[in-house]
C-alpha cells in the first residue's frame, strides 16, 4: 500500500550546483512566503558558516503543498565530509532530485551521493540546472549522467529517468529546451508523476525511524524522522527502541509536521509522512519508536565509518580563559558528546588524559566545521594534526585513500603532478579540454591530501580546482614527506615589536602582526628552512642620542601572512597545536619551553642512532 497524498524526495548534488537555490524557488512559487515578505537568498542554509562558506552543511527539511499533495523535501550537503548528513537523509525519502550544472558536468560528489542513492533503489529525476549559462552544454552533461549511471551499475529502471531542464536562479522548468517557461510547475508534475508515494505497512504496529536531532529551548530535544508504518499520536504512550535491543517507555509531548520553513503542531501523524517528535531526551539517531505493548524496531541506520581523526585538548596556554565561557574538561567533553548525538559521522573516544578527546570524522573539511561551530559558541580548545584512521585486513595495515579530481591549467600540469606524487599519489586519468585547461585523476593516501591543499592553491596560483572522493582502504603506502619548512618560534613573553620584524624579512614569513601579544612556545611565522628555529620577536631597540626611536617610521615592513582555520591545521606539523578561542587562533608547539624541546630532540636522535 501507498499514501498517494504525500511525496518525499531528497535533493542531491555536487556542491554549489544550485539544489538551496531550487528549494527557494519551490518555496516562492508554491505559496509558502507572502507576496511582500522579504525572504534571504539561499533561506535554507540557516547557519551561519553555511552563508559564510557558501555550502550546505546541515541536512534540513521542508514541505510545499502541490495540487492537494504534500512534498516533502530534504536539502541535503553536497560535500562528501558531510556524506552522513546524505546517508540518513536517503532514509526518509522515495525518491531524489539529481541536480547537475549544465556546464560543469557530473563532478565528484554527484558520485558519491549517485551511489548512495542508486543502493537504495531510489528513483532519480535528473534536473540539468544553470542552462542560462553561456558555456552551457546539456546534450553533453547528459550523456555524461548515463555514463555515471553505468559505472554505478544502474540497472534498467534506474537509467531510464526522466529529465527536466531548470533555471533555480529566476524559477523556471522545462521539459524540453526549445520550450519556454516561467515557473516550475513542468518539475512539480514530474515529481508527482515519477516519484511513488510513500509505501506503508499494514498500519497494526507504530514504526517511527530516527534520522535526525534538533534542539528547541521551549521542547528540548527534538527527534525527526518518517514515519513508516501505523499511526502517531500526541499524548499517548510508545516505547523507544533503542541500540543492543534496549526499550524504554516514553511519552510523546508535542507532534510537528513541516510547512514551509516552519514546523506545524499537529494531534497525530500518517505513515509515510515526516514529522518531528518532542518530549524525550534520551533518543538516538538511529532509534525505533514503536508500539508501547508490542515493538517493532527498524533496522538502524548504518553510515560509512571515519577516516580521520583529531585530538582535542583542553587549552592549557599562557592566555588560557581571557575570551572563552567554555573552559574545562567537562564543557569539552559534553560538547563533543552532544555532536556525537546529533551526528553519525563523528566518533568520540576518550584518551589517557583526562583532558583530551580523539574526535573522529569523515575529512578536515568537516572536522573544520565542528571547531568552527564550538569556537562561535563560546569554547576555548586546542587541536592536533589530523591523522589518518588505518585498519589491519589479513594481517596487513591498510589506510583510507582518495581519488581527486584536479582541473589546472597547462602550464601547472608538470608541477602539480609532481608534486602529488611527492605524496605518494598515482595518476589514472588524463583528459586536455582543448581550451587550456586540463583535467587530471589522480589516486592518493589520504595522508598525502592533508597540508596539500593550500600548497595546490600556490602551484596553480589560485586558478586550480581540486575535488575527491573516498575510495577506499589499500596497504599502507609508507612514509610521506610533510611540510618541507620548519617554524618561526617565539622564545619569550611580550609583545611583537617593529625592530624584530626587520631582522625576521630574511628568516621566513611572519604569521603575526606587530603589536600582537605572544608567549614562549608560540609560533609566529614559517622559517624558509628546514628546521625549528627560536626567535625573540619581542626585541626592542635600544636607545641612545645616536638612535632615535622614530628611526623605524619609514621602514615598511612585509605585511604578515594570516592563517584560516583551514590553513592552520593543514600547516602544524606532529608536535604542533592549534589554539582556537572565540576571538583568535594561535599555532604553537606542544611543548612550550624550548629547553625541554631541545633535550626531547636530542634524545629522539640519540634513540634514532
Amino acid at each position: 500500500m501507498r499514501n498517494e497524498s504525500i511525496r518525499n524526495i531528497a535533493i542531491i548534488a555536487h556542491v554549489d550546483h544550485g539544489k538551496t537555490t531550487l528549494v527557494d524557488a519551490m518555496l516562492r512559487q508554491s505559496g509558502i512566503f507572502r507576496d511582500n515578505q522579504v525572504v534571504a537568498e539561499r533561506v535554507m542554509d540557516s547557519m551561519d558558516l553555511e552563508k559564510e562558506r557558501g555550502i550546505t552543511i546541515m541536512a534540513k527539511n521542508t514541505a510545499v503543498l502541490y495540487k492537494g499533495i504534500k512534498i516533502n523535501i530534504v536539502d541535503t550537503p553536497g560535500h562528501a565530509d558531510f556524506g552522513g548528513e546524505v546517508e540518513r537523509s536517503l532514509n526518509m525519502v522515495d525518491g531524489t532530485l539529481l541536480l547537475v550544472d549544465a556546464s560543469e558536468g557530473p563532478l565528484p560528489q554527484t558520485r558519491f551521493v549517485v551511489k548512495k542513492a542508486l543502493q537504495k533503489k531510489l528513483p532519480i529525476i535528473l534536473v540539468i540546472n544553470k542552462i542560462d549559462r553561456s558555456d552551457a552544454r546539456p546534450a553533453e552533461v547528459i550523456n555524461e549522467v548515463y555514463d555515471l549511471f553505468i559505472e554505478l551499475d544502474a540497472d534498467e529502471e534506474q537509467i531510464e529517468f526522466p529529465i527536466i531542464y531548470t533555471n533555480a536562479k529566476i524559477g523556471s522548468a522545462r521539459h524540453n529546451l526549445g520550450e519556454d517557461s516561467t515557473n516550475l510547475l513542468p518539475l512539480f508534475d514530474t515529481i508527482i508523476s515519477a516519484i511513488p508515494g510513500p509505501e506503508i505497512g499494514d498500519g497494526s504496529v507504530t514504526q517511527f525511524l530516527v534520522t535526525n536531532l534538533d534542539y528547541d529551548n521551549y521542547v528540548g530535544r527534538i527527534a525527526i524522522g518518517r514515519l513508516m508504518n501505523g499511526l502517531l499520536e500526541s499524548n499517548k504512550s510508545y516505547t523507544l527502541c533503542g541500540e543492543g535491543g534496549s526499550n524504554t517507555p516514553i511519552k510523546i509531548s508535542v507532534l510537528y509536521t513541516f510547512s514551509g520553513l516552519q514546523k506545524t503542531q499537529v494531534e497525530r501523524v500518517e505513515a509515510g509522512d515526516i514529522a518531528s517528535i518532542a518530549g524525550e531526551d534520551d533518543v538516538k539517531i538511529g532509534d525505533t519508536i514503536s508500539d508501547l505493548e508490542n515493538p517493532v524496531p527498524l533496522k538502524r541506520i548504518k553510515v560509512d565509518e571515519p577516516t580521520i581523526s583529531m585530538i582535542f585538548y583542553v587549552n592549557n596556554a599562557p592566555f588560557a580563559g581571557k575570551e572563552g565561557k567554555f573552559l574545562t574538561s567537562r564543557h569539552l567533553r559534553d560538547r563533543l558528546l552532544r555532536e556525537k548525538l546529533g551526528n553519525v559521522a563523528i566518533e568520540v573516544k576518550e584518551t589517557e588524559r583526562a583532558d583530551a578527546f580523539e574526535v573522529s570524522g569523515r575529512g578536515e573539511l568537516q572536522m573544520v566545521v565542528l571547531i568552527e561551530m564550538m569556537r562561535r559558541e563560546g569554547y576555548e580548545f586546542m587541536v592536533s594534526k589530523p591523522r589518518v584512521l588505518t585498519r589491519m585486513e589479513n594481517g596487513k595495515v591498510t589506510e583510507p585513500v582518495e581519488r581527486i579530481f584536479v582541473d589546472v591549467p597547462e602550464a601547472f600540469v608538470g608541477a602539480i603532478t609532481e608534486a602529488i606524487s611527492s605524496r605518494k599519489g598515482r595518476m589514472e586519468n588524463l583528459r586536455n579540454n582543448g581550451n587550456g585547461r586540463v583535467d587530471i585523476e589522480f589516486l592518493i593516501p589520504s595522508r598525502g591530501l592533508i597540508g596539500f591543499r593550500s600548497q595546490f592553491q600556490i602551484l596553480t596560483k589560485g586558478s586550480g580546482v581540486i575535488n575527491t572522493l573516498f575510495e577506499g582502504y589499500e596497504p599502507w603506502y609508507g612514509p610521506i614527506p610533510q611540510r618541507s619548512t620548519g617554524a618561526l618560534v617565539s622564545d619569550r613573553n611580550g609583545k611583537v615589536t617593529t625592530y624584530a620584524c626587520l631582522s625576521m624579512a630574511d628568516r621566513g614569513e611572519l604569521f603575526v602582526d606587530v603589536g600582537t601579544d605572544v608567549y614562549e612556545g608560540m609560533i609566529v611565522g614559517e622559517r624558509n628552512r628546514s628546521g625549528d628555529l627560536n626567535v625573540n620577536i619581542t626585541k626592542e631597540k635600544k636607545l641612545t642620542n645616536m638612535r632615535s626611536s622614530t628611526a623605524e617610521t619609514t621602514v615598511v615592513l612585509r605585511p604578515p601572512r594570516p592563517l584560516s582555520l583551514d590553513q592552520a591545521i593543514e600547516f602544524i606539523a606532529e608536535d604542533e597545536l592549534v589554539e582556537i578561542t572565540p576571538q583568535s587562533q594561535r599555532l604553537r608547539k606542544f611543548e612550550l619551553a624550548a629547553t625541554k624541546r631541545e633535550i626531547e630532540l636530542k634524545r629522539e636522535k640519540k634513540y634514532g642512532q
